[in-house]
């Protein structure tokens, strides 16, 4: 044969090789993404919940940024920040040439602006992250000056999130308290549509100053809370990217060999946390629930007993996840090696029941957010209680709704975790502290209060991991947070989207990736 007609031959080979899939992969210049849960509010100054954030990450970057090991680098910023002043003075250098969403220049006002928005807004989840800072001042067009009431050594780690994401002041004069209808911020993408329940769809943006890195026109955030539907829709080709793959899920798409799973440990943790004085909401002063799982710490404790962490990690998630009893993942270098969690211990629970005066049984509603993974953790940790003495319903309720009851006090118990922070404060002092933005448990105790503060004006790695071990001592006693395991992060992709870089929290970065 020729030698064009050979090439000609294995031309067309090579092309026949190519799936249909595959094919329609390279055309599309739209990628789909499906979550488990539908966001709360898209305004990063209230928001909170984990898929939240994964949608801020394509279109509202902040001024620092974490890598694959949890290396905090600038992304808005152009340069690590100067700390002078015995660390009560931060001076951040900002990115020119940068603009928001809708073309306005980002400069140090607009970023003094967001950053004041953070620290003051009523009902900001990112006033207890930022209440260190006692003011912010625009030093020139594209430095600003941070004045801290003590040193504050998250502060950095806290500007690698929701805190450190500036909005465009005239999005947020326009909008007010709307902004989160249309929040504009700056990044590779933007807001685009809503539709509650559904979907989320952000437009590559005219503005971002790398428009090389936003390979795809559109980014569609499916809502799929059922994880053998996410996994149907990733098979069929209607979803391109499957967020929060089960354990055993994984196992199957690995036979098939058409799929990369990335997986990686989280930074966060799950756990239930027990109302112990919200009756009216988070913002109310606290109140006396009259329930023995609220006022007495022995049914806290009986509950916690009943639990068996490493069995339900095996029945749940196949073993892959790390069971933990503090809200510090093993992957920090803050985590306390020699802590050991309490194993199941049924004649002790019963017996702290009888003591309660419980012995014929408590019962209790805890919530949990109704989709199979979390519902198949609440299952197991039902049945294990019912042997101590308790009897638990579970209340099935839609994740957006769950988190507004739990704000205004309406849980007995709520199955619900945190997605984790790459400094352990972003995982304790705004859950734990009595004026946290997110203790809706309205627990609280000024001990507490004083260890997490002092942890958050040292630097040195094993002063601050003695505190936080002096801290979890006193709140895992108290129990208005039962943790229970350290999660991984696990997703789903065909393998010829390539460049994607897992980051152990969890976030989905679209950036930089492409269909090969």
């Amino acid at each position: 044969m020729p030698r064009i007609f050979r090439g000609l031959a294995l031309l067309v080979g090579a092309l026949s090789a190519l799936t249909m899939t595959d094919a329609a992969h390279a055309q599309k210049k739209t990628l789909v993404v499906a979550l488990n849960q539908d966001p709360d509010i898209l305004d990063p100054t209230l928001a909170r919940t984990y898929v939240g954030r994964i949608v801020f990450a394509q279109m509202c970057e902040k001024l620092y940024e974490i890598d694959e090991g949890l290396r905090i680098h600038p992304q808005l910023a152009a340069a690590m920040p100067a700390i002078t002043d015995g660390g009560r003075t931060v001076t951040i250098k900002l990115r020119s040439g940068v603009k928001f969403n809708d073309g306005t220049p980002m400069d140090a006002e607009s970023v003094r602006l967001s950053l004041e928005r953070h620290r003051t807004l009523k009902g900001s989840n990112r006033a207890s992250e930022l209440a260190p800072v006692e003011a912010v001042e625009v030093v020139d067009p594209l430095t600003v000056r941070l004045r801290l009431k003590a040193p504050f050594s998250p502060l950095l780690a806290q500007l690698t999130d929701r805190a450190g994401m500036p909005l465009s002041p005239t999005a947020v004069n326009k909008l007010g308290e709307k902004f989160g209808t249309a929040p504009v911020c700056v990044g590779p993408w933007q807001f685009a549509e809503r539709v509650a329940q559904d979907r989320i769809v952000v437009e590559r943006s005219t503005h971002y100053f790398d428009p090389g890195q936003a390979k795809f026109e559109k980014i569609i955030f499916r809502i799929i809370p059922d994880d053998n539907v996410r996994v149907a829709n990733l098979k069929s080709g209607d979803i391109d990217f499957m967020h929060m793959v089960s354990p055993t899920d994984a196992t199957g798409l690995k036979r098939e060999a058409r799929f990369e799973l990335s997986n990686v440990t989280g930074l966060g943790y799950q756990g239930i946390t027990i109302n112990l004085h919200n009756k009216t909401g988070k913002t109310n002063p606290p109140d006396d629930l009259g329930t023995p799982l609220a006022n007495d710490p022995r049914v806290r404790e009986a509950f916690e007993l009943s639990i068996d962490r490493e069995a339900l990690n095996q029945v749940a998630w196949d073993g892959l996840f790390t069971p933990g009893c503090t809200p510090i993942p093993p992957i920090s270098v803050f985590f306390d090696k020699s802590r050991k969690c309490a194993g199941r211990d049924v004649a002790r629970a019963k017996k702290l029941l009888a003591d309660a005066g419980l012995a014929g049984g408590y019962s209790f509603e805890m919530t949990v957010v109704n989709n199979p993974r979390e519902r198949r953790v609440a299952e197991v940790i039902q049945q294990m209680a019912r042997e101590v003495g308790f009897n638990i319903s579970l209340r099935a309720q839609e994740f957006a709704s769950a988190l507004t009851d739990n704000e205004d006090g309406k849980h007995q118990a709520f199955q619900i975790g945190w997605s984790g922070r790459v400094d352990p404060d972003g995982n304790i002092h705004q859950i734990q502290a009595c004026k946290g933005s997110l203790n809706t448990t309205l627990a609280c105790d000024e001990k507490i209060d004083a260890i997490l503060n002092r942890a958050r004006e040292v630097s040195d790695v094993d002063q601050r991991r003695a505190l936080y071990r002096e801290a979890i001592d006193l709140f895992t006693a108290r129990r208005n947070l039962i943790y229970i395991y350290h999660p991984n992060y696990i997703v789903a992709f065909p393998k010829n989207l390539k460049g994607y870089k897992a980051v152990p929290d969890g976030l989905i970065r679209i950036k930089g990736t492409s269909w090969n």
